[in-house]
């Protein structure tokens, strides 16, 4: 009996990209949220098809090139119908542009496998990878370089959250460099030079389009995206205690690229092809790969390389979201990124938007009335209160898992979960402050808490932590019953500061006696202790008149 492929879930949609490269051919199969106008990746896998070599007397396409690349796309397409996908679609980019027989590949694909491919040129190249990245990094004020490097080009980007500001495809890239110009290994001195100067003088016309675009006395943050990028991130990984478990929004400073090009370049193919943490391919193209981002950084003059793991197949999918009336502009996507990342990690786990709305309201209330005293935040950092919303939203995700210590499931939750538009230290401290809102404090022994780096970090995780605790402490009934609340620092005969907290109930039904919040202050009384010990405050509480209450 044949199977009926899955679908969506009611209101979603399932859509596919294709991004056939000179090195690998991609699958994206995504669902789209119309109404919070995001997407999550349902699957995706890469292949290895090598179009990049081609005759070396004609340019062509080969002939084992075309049957790998056929034979992956159908696998491809068969996958994506499976999945429900109502949509393929798919570009092809730098090897088959290039080829003289890749427009004859192309229209063989469409006649025998159904699939129309977008021949793209290298600034389109460039703009599908800028929306690919749009979707998962917070751009903020600060305008941006991206740098993709792929098997035949390279892109190099200039934007910000409103606009492409350059948009430049080079042709130089990991697998044409390896081609060309790589002999023997380990690469000879004088070898090596000549490589650098040859991708210095490619890029140069580049650089000078994104140098002359760039807003004077800014500083610019470069991106790097794709395979190369990746897996100096999986290198540099590799050497720390506790490596990260995703590579979105790692950070590089040029001295740990230094360190690793030049491991690279004593190796021999064999020592690289040894390395546990990049494929075998990748091991065979890395030196050149990584001598472009290299230079790039030179000439561009970044001390830092921070990796995005979007790139030009998710670029497809905005694109794609775009084009279907799903996004109003894609700037817009990129201005509410954190909240409609939050808002898609806490409906994939079934939490109550409302009742975790009522939190966060409550939380950053808390926040604004505290500062200075629960917290200063503004000291080191200033965005806290933007991790706290995003706690407060995701504060009891692990419920999905067991109402039990729900808290650890919680953390385990988030920190596996995807979160765009946050660095890599963001995300581990939003699900800290989640995991600490209920339970002990903080504790040296806790993974959570070991993986919190920096002692800014800590005491924003600590102190937002606090302020979660005291919001959901407030929130114990299935239907909201508090309009606002006020804090007022007090100070006690013995010289303790103190803080009294102030509840306004919402007016009642017409005909209802008047709410009372009784449950509410004794569930916040509840939190005294902790509030001691965490800030030196003691907490008090006023009653329903007004007076204090023990």
């Amino acid at each position: 009996m044949a199977q009926i492929p899955p679908v969506a879930s009611a209101g979603l949609r399932r859509v596919a990209a294709i991004d056939i490269g000179t090195n690998s051919i991609h699958l994206l199969i995504a669902e789209v949220d119309p109404e919070l106008q995001s997407f999550s990746v349902v699957l995706a896998e890469k292949s290895t098809t090598r179009l990049g070599e081609r005759d070396p007397e004609t340019g062509d396409l080969s002939a084992a090139a075309i049957e790998r690349g056929f034979r992956t796309l159908r696998h491809c397409r068969d996958l994506a119908a499976s999945h429900g996908a109502e949509q393929i679609v798919t570009a092809a980019t730098s090897a088959v542009r290039e080829a003289p027989n890749g427009k004859d590949f192309l229209q063989a694909v469409q006649e025998q496998l159904g699939l129309e491919v977008d021949l793209v040129s290298g600034p389109e190249e460039a703009r599908l990878i800028y929306l690919g990245v749009l979707s998962g990094m917070s751009f903020g004020e600060q305008p941006h370089m991206i740098i993709d490097i792929g098997g035949g080009s390279t892109e190099l980007i200039l934007a910000d959250s409103r606009d492409s500001r350059a948009l430049t495809s080079t042709r130089i890239g990991a697998v044409r460099l390896q081609r060309d110009f790589i002999r023997e290994e380990p690469l000879p001195d004088e070898r090596r030079k000549f490589l650098q100067a040859y991708i210095q003088g490619s890029l140069e016309p580049a650089v000078a389009q994104v140098r002359a675009a760039l807003p004077a006395g800014s500083k610019p943050v470069l991106v790097g995206t794709s395979g190369t990028a990746m897996a100096l991130a999986a290198l540099a990984a590799a050497e720390e205690a506790k490596p990260p478990l995703k590579f979105q929004g790692y950070r590089l400073d040029r001295q740990k690229v230094d360190q690793i090009v030049a491991k690279l370049l004593a190796m021999t193919p064999e020592q690289r092809r040894a390395l546990s943490v990049i494929n075998e391919r990748r091991a065979e193209i890395i030196v050149p790969g990584v001598l472009i981002m290299q230079t790039a950084m030179t000439m561009l003059q970044a001390d830092a390389l921070v990796v995005c793991d979007r790139a030009l197949r998710e670029g497809l999918i905005v694109d794609w979201m775009l084009r279907q009336g799903l996004l109003g502009d894609r700037f817009s996507f990129q201005s509410s990124i954190r909240q409609r990342t939050v808002r898609h990690l806490a409906q994939s786990y079934g939490v109550d938007r409302a009742q975790a709305d009522r939190v966060a309201e409550l939380a950053v209330s808390l926040y604004d009335q505290t500062r200075g005293l629960l917290h200063h935040d503004h000291e080191y950092g200033g965005y806290g209160r933007q991790l706290l919303w995003a706690a407060a939203q995701l504060h009891t995700c692990g419920k999905h898992i067991n109402i039990a210590a729900y808290h650890k499931h919680t953390w385990y939750l988030i920190r596996h979960g995807e979160l765009l538009g946050y660095s890599q230290a963001e995300h581990l401290m939003v699900a800290a402050i989640a995991r600490y809102h209920r339970r002990g404090l903080p504790k040296k022994r806790h993974e959570s808490w070991q993986l919190i780096e920096g002692r800014d970090q800590r005491r924003t995780v600590a102190s937002m932590a606090l302020l979660l605790r005291l919001a959901a402490a407030l929130d114990r009934r299935p239907v909201p019953v508090i309009a606002g609340l006020e804090v007022v620092p007090l100070r006690d005969d013995d010289g303790v500061n103190g803080l009294l907290i102030s509840l306004r109930s919402l007016p009642p039904a017409p005909g209802e006696p008047p709410i009372d919040l009784g449950l509410e202050r004794w569930s916040l009384r509840s939190c005294a202790e902790v509030v001691l010990e965490a800030s030196g405050f003691r907490l008090r509480v006023a009653g329903p008149d007004g007076e204090m209450v023990p």
